[in-house]
């Protein structure tokens, strides 16, 4: 009998200390979440530059097939060769563009999962320990919280999150071939007929 009383006063913690982790936890994600939302803007910036670049370039292209006397159907392999190339590389850069703000979006989603745990859970510690002190206002059980009601463990989305990631990818090199073939087939047009 005594073991079991003091096995319960050993789990037991102070109730200051939990709130205090739980605060510092919930302050920490929340500007772990924040940090991870401006990676995503500026990589979205980034992203949008890209595709700037890439279709001054485009249209640069575009243009000197247009306005060249010079070029014929026999030259159309040059200018397919260079579009093929700037695509390779664009594909390239938004693969790795996309893959950063996926990972962002994750890491700020698996933060925010965390906050809400965290911050739930506080909210039912001072709840109970509110109760506690009204009910017995010199209850010494009331005075502590047990060691894994504070605990947090990092949360993180279900598979089913992923999902998000895949069809945005899909959009994107969906919209880059589209773009690729338009501009090979024009530069065949325009050269050849």
């Amino acid at each position: 009998m005594a073991d079991y009383t003091e096995t319960v006063h050993h789990n037991m913690i102070p109730k200051e200390t939990p709130l205090q982790a739980l605060s510092t936890l919930i302050q920490l994600h929340f500007e772990k979440t924040l940090e991870k939302k401006r990676a995503v803007d500026q990589q979205k910036k980034e992203l949008w530059k890209l595709f700037q670049i890439f279709f001054l370039f485009l249209g640069l292209v575009f243009m000197a097939q247009v306005q060249s006397p010079r070029l014929q159907c026999r030259h159309c392999w040059v200018p397919i060769g260079l579009l093929s190339l700037a695509h390779l590389i664009f594909y390239v850069s938004v693969a790795q563009t996309l893959r950063c703000i996926n990972c962002f979006k994750y890491q700020k989603r698996c933060h925010k999962l965390t906050l809400g745990l965290a911050t739930e859970r506080l909210r039912q510690i001072k709840i109970r320990m509110n109760a506690a002190a009204a009910a017995a206002a010199g209850d010494e059980a009331s005075a502590g919280v047990m060691e894994d009601e504070f605990e947090i463990h990092y949360q993180e989305p279900p598979e089913s999150y992923f999902g998000k990631f895949k069809r945005k990818w899909a959009l994107h090199f969906g919209f880059l071939i589209l773009i690729y073939g338009f501009m090979i087939s024009s530069s065949v047009v325009l050269l050849c007929f």
